[in-house]
């Protein structure tokens, strides 16, 4: 299995949560924990930014995929906004996630509450070729 290192910040004041992790050895996708420092209400048809408390250096060439849980999603309605979200590798401010309640009743993010998962993917630069006709 290939693996590759990035560089992980923990933001003042996150010291008790979790690093991304994936949580079975399968598992394709890093949790991502809320770093939220009260409960964040979000109201039913409404949307939140999720802060992570951690920044990410990811090598040239890859970039990090935000999205949602299954079971956030199947159980409550919630799902990732932007699915996925894009994380660059010239990103260095704090990961964030932006949640959406489809649901009827507000959802409540609690501190350390697994809210998406993050996915590294390697990216290749396109070079663009044209021609009257495609092959």
């Amino acid at each position: 299995m290939n693996e590759i290192e990035v560089r992980i910040r923990r933001l003042p004041g996150n010291d008790d949560l979790p690093l991304p992790a994936y949580q079975t050895a399968g598992a394709v996708g890093m949790d991502l924990c809320a770093a939220v420092t009260g409960d964040l209400a979000i109201p039913a048809g409404g949307m939140g930014a999720v802060p992570c408390g951690i920044a990410i250096a990811l090598p040239e060439g890859h970039e990090a995929q935000v999205r949602p849980r299954s079971g956030l999603a199947a159980k409550n309605l919630v799902t990732v906004l932007n699915t996925p979200g894009t994380i660059d590798p010239d990103y260095r401010g704090e990961v964030k996630v932006l949640l959406i309640n489809h649901g009827k009743e507000p959802f409540v993010v609690t501190r350390g509450m697994r809210i998406a998962q993050m996915v590294v993917m390697p990216v290749p630069r396109v070079s663009w070729s044209g021609g009257p006709e495609l092959p």
